[in-house]
């Protein structure tokens, strides 16, 4: 007789892999089994909290039986219960190897593209201490800062968070302290932070008066301003090679940069092409990429302030040598992909922090008629089960 699960059962598991969103694969008999904070090679008892359509369950660990030959002790106090970090149990190497494990995963499974090529990855030189952006979330009736415990929302206070830069857990410990708990009247407020050259804080808040202070950063020989309302990649030590990674040497006339931020790749591109046109919704982020373009002489830059599906839909350029695309992790709207793919730029360049995502609109770009010709990791993210991809294509 074939065995069946119910919510609560304890069983014996082998996590086989990592696969998407950081979980660990096991099986047992007609289930598949998803367990976060698990690391391969890991045997152990596992409780079954919750089954979809009979066959696959989540499950979280009561019992290490046997670690993984990967798993080493988390340095962080809050593992395990912050929401944050769920990679900080696996070694540096392994972590490396399940996010392109991750990338191939969602191209098979999502994509149904079979990618043979090599997926080399970029580690980051830092594997703590190099966050230098945050949200942090704020209950002001027990008057806590920090992040979300794991799989709810409620406020863990951090004492100290390993991968902040040292500038940034200042400025955590500073709200603590000084913070008018009085002043916050949603009941999920939060506080965005980042840090700049100089160690300059913004921070910003939509329930404060206080408005976000400009700073700045400079990174390959260009200077990109910015605050906390705006975008802006968290490690500053890799900046410089996820922008050599997007743009490599292309070259040529025309150049689009969609969902451009305060022009992290546009200022670069328009040192390679004679005309660039960046294109950007949100109206804080677009001012500073013009600000930023005029502080750097450029004046083949063209910064617009509308939506990439808008924009796509109305686009009157007719030869497109090459399209940067770096959309949010929510994703392309709809109609965006389609779009870019009629167009025909020779060559595109998808700079994704969701392999998912990334995996959807590479199915359709390739469906289109283009061929994938590279793809590189960037661990952008250290002790997360994020990673940043990069893909470059051609027609």
């Amino acid at each position: 007789m074939s065995k069946y699960y119910t919510k609560g059962d304890a069983i014996e598991a082998k996590i086989e892999k990592i696969v998407p969103r950081g979980l660990g694969l096991a099986f047992a008999e007609n289930l598949t089994v998803l367990v976060p904070l698990a690391a391969p090679g890991d045997v152990a008892r596992v409780k079954i909290r919750e089954i979809k359509k009979k066959r696959m369950a989540f499950a979280d660990i009561v019992e290490l039986k046997q670690p993984g030959p990967k798993r080493i002790a988390p340095p962080c106090p809050h593992y395990g219960v912050c929401g944050g970090c769920d990679f900080q149990h696996l070694s540096y190497e392994a972590q490396l190897e399940a996010k392109v494990g991750i990338i191939r995963d969602c191209l098979h499974r999502i994509g149904k593209i079979e990618y043979d090529g090599e997926i080399p990855v970029i580690a980051s030189p830092q594997q703590f201490e190099y966050r230098s952006r945050a949200r942090w979330h704020v209950d002001r009736e027990k008057q806590k800062i920090g992040y979300f415990a794991r799989d709810s929302h409620n406020v863990i206070d951090i004492a100290s968070c390993p991968i902040l830069t040292p500038g940034m857990q200042s400025t955590l410990d500073y709200l603590r302290i000084s913070m008018n708990w009085d002043m916050f009247w949603s009941e999920s407020p939060e506080i965005e932070a980042v840090s700049g050259e100089g160690g300059r804080i913004s921070t910003y808040s939509r329930e404060l008066p206080e408005p976000a202070a400009e700073i700045s950063i400079d990174i390959a020989g260009e200077t990109y301003a910015y605050t906390a309302e705006t975008f802006f990649q968290a490690n500053r030590f890799l900046i410089e090679q996820l922008i050599a990674t997007a743009i490599g040497d292309a070259s040529g006339g025309t150049a689009f940069d969609l969902y451009c931020g305060v022009g992290l790749f546009a200022l670069p591109l328009a040192r390679h092409f004679k005309n660039v046109i960046g294109v950007e919704e949100n109206s804080v982020a677009i001012g500073l990429a013009q600000k930023n373009a005029k502080k750097a002489g450029l004046q083949n830059l063209d910064l617009l302030n509308k939506s990439v599906e808008y924009f796509l839909e109305n686009n009157k350029t007719k030869k497109i040598d090459f399209c940067l695309i770096d959309p949010p992790r929510s994703g392309t709207a709809k109609a965006v992909i389609p779009r870019l793919a009629e167009l025909r730029p020779e060559h595109i360049s998808y700079v994704s922090c969701e392999p998912s995502i990334l995996a959807r609109d590479l199915a359709l770009l390739v469906d289109a008629g283009y061929k994938i010709n590279s793809i590189t990791a960037i661990d952008l993210f250290p002790q997360t089960h994020h990673v940043e991809t990069v893909v470059h294509l051609s027609i």
